[in-house]
């Protein structure tokens, strides 16, 4: 079988890719193991579909914390207008969120699935559905296709692997990309999960399990170094936190080991601790004769009370008359910054993308091709790159994917 461009992985940036190159009037075929496309776009954004984030290019790059630089060329090829402007035209109304955050306005991922494999019908693109074993290298080291688990053996002029990380292995994410990269040469970055729950040292999270915090702010330290804080939501579960803050919090964990890295929740961001300090003095004389566990149900959650109580060596059948001055201020200091120690990433499996992957120093950041081996293509999840929540990981899809198309139509 033959054909001028073989795109492996039927996800955005491999549709992408062979939509862009098929749009040059250019022969493509997808090869995809799953038996639909699109099997982890379907369940993105909880099944919304976080498509893109409508900001410009600086914020773009601002949000991906590492190997920005990379994207600068494919980001000028393909903005988060751009997608937009795509996906409206192929008959996906789309509206703009908080953050910037762009979705379908039926709030249905499958919407976008099915707008794709429509367009992939009307480009006259056969899906070959098997699975990638191996690629075929000329005896001049130029990739000019790839052969499958069922013996299917595709010849074409140039080949991109578009077959994503490790996250969500059951939608197919299972590796295969990057031990097909390995035997022609090519360096893996090794995976690791990113925007990924917590774990915590601190037992006392499962005592609270399923409390969800808002407008708070969150703090992550490497060191004595704050490398991340913002304000948001989170989430206690029975392991340790979750939720938007914790998540974008995980993507900055770079540098050695998770437990190296501590966190502080501030649960009254709005406050100084001035200020805080006199709301608990005021609260303390409203109740002077009640206990502390009653006293700080104003102030606080009721399930962090205990908690919070015990980092303080308080007892909570403690009168609010007898609290002394240094209890006091200790108390504001850990309402201000509850301590947690990170103890790992949750698995592999409950990321929602995987940092790592091909190194970068052996792709040509203009046109994606492999350094190592000619007619060779990658985009999306599988080079060493990823962004922040909010639309920015399908915007490095999307835009790779094109980017990568581009490049390969110019090459036939």
């Amino acid at each position: 079988m033959e054909t001028d461009h073989l795109c492996i992985g039927g996800g955005p940036a491999g549709i992408f890719a062979a939509l862009t190159a098929a749009g040059s009037g250019k022969r493509c075929i997808i090869l995809e193991q799953n038996e639909q496309l699109g099997k982890k776009l379907r369940i993105t954004g909880k099944g919304r579909c976080n498509l893109t984030n409508q900001c410009d290019r600086e914020t773009l790059m601002a949000n991906i914390p590492g190997n920005s630089k990379f994207l600068y060329s494919a980001f000028s090829r393909c903005m988060p207008q751009d997608v937009m402007d795509w996906f409206e035209q192929h008959g996906v109304p789309l509206k703009t969120e908080r953050g910037n955050r762009v979705f379908p306005v039926s709030d249905r991922a499958e919407d976008v699935v099915q707008a794709l494999k429509q367009a992939i019908r009307r480009a006259g693109i056969p899906v070959i559905h098997g699975k990638a074993t191996h690629l075929n290298i000329e005896h001049n080291g130029c990739c000019i296709g790839a052969g499958t688990a069922d013996g299917i053996e595709i010849i074409a002029k140039t080949t991109l692997l578009a077959t994503g990380g490790m996250s969500y292995p059951k939608t197919g994410s299972t590796g295969t990309g990057y031990r097909l990269a390995e035997s022609v040469g090519h360096t893996i970055i090794p995976p690791m999960p990113s925007l990924v729950p917590l774990v915590t040292q601190e037992g006392w999270c499962r005592e609270v399990m399923g409390l969800s915090l808002r407008n708070v702010t969150l703090r992550l330290y490497h060191g004595g170094k704050c490398v991340f804080e913002e304000l948001g939501e989170m989430l206690f579960t029975h392991f340790g936190i979750s939720g938007p803050l914790v998540l974008r919090a995980s993507a900055v964990m770079r540098k050695g080991n998770p437990s190296e890295y501590r966190t502080e929740i501030d649960l009254k961001p709005g406050l100084t601790p001035e200020q805080l300090d006199r709301r608990i003095q005021r609260d303390l004389a409203d109740s002077p004769n009640r206990d502390m566990g009653n006293i700080l149900r104003t102030l606080l959650p009721a399930k962090l009370i205990l908690p919070i109580l015990r980092q303080c060596r308080i007892s909570p059948d403690l009168k609010g008359n007898r609290l002394t001055r240094e209890q006091r201020q200790n108390l504001g200091q850990v309402v201000k910054a509850m301590p947690l120690h990170i103890q790992a990433f949750r698995p592999m499996e409950e990321a929602i993308v995987t940092r790592g992957g091909i190194n970068l120093r052996e792709v040509h950041a203009k046109t994606m091709e492999s350094k190592l081996c000619p007619g060779l293509y990658f985009a999306g999840e599988i080079l060493d790159v990823d962004g922040y929540t909010g639309g920015f990981n399908l915007q490095i899809a999307f835009a790779t994917g094109y980017s990568a198309g581009v490049s390969m139509a110019a090459c036939v």
